[in-house]
């Protein structure tokens, strides 16, 4: 199945990415920024940021990053059809 960029753009707005990662990571603010251990890779000192107004993640770490939907894609192991359609569901959307 194809999504029209009208789709997936309102699938994006929908989900709020710290509220998003915060149900697989637990965030502290710091600054402008929240900081979590990395999904990704194992880790003891936090070096996975995520920051609300570019609606992005980035591990200093292992170099992870991207928006909701790469997130999905990485955590759940989906491909990007899989992930637009997690998060659509998880906003409500058919």
């Amino acid at each position: 199945m194809i999504y029209g960029e009208e789709i997936i753009e309102e699938v994006r707005s929908r989900n709020d990415i710290v509220d998003l990662i915060s149900t697989y990571v637990p965030l502290k603010k710091k600054g402008s920024s929240y900081f979590g251990l990395c999904p990704f890779h194992n880790e003891k000192t936090p070096s996975f940021s995520v920051t609300p107004e570019k609606q992005m993640y980035y591990c200093f770490g292992c170099h992870a990053g991207g928006g909701v939907i790469h997130f999905v894609m990485e955590a759940e192991r989906v491909s990007y059809v899989e992930a637009v359609k997690l998060l659509a569901q998880r906003a409500g959307m058919e």
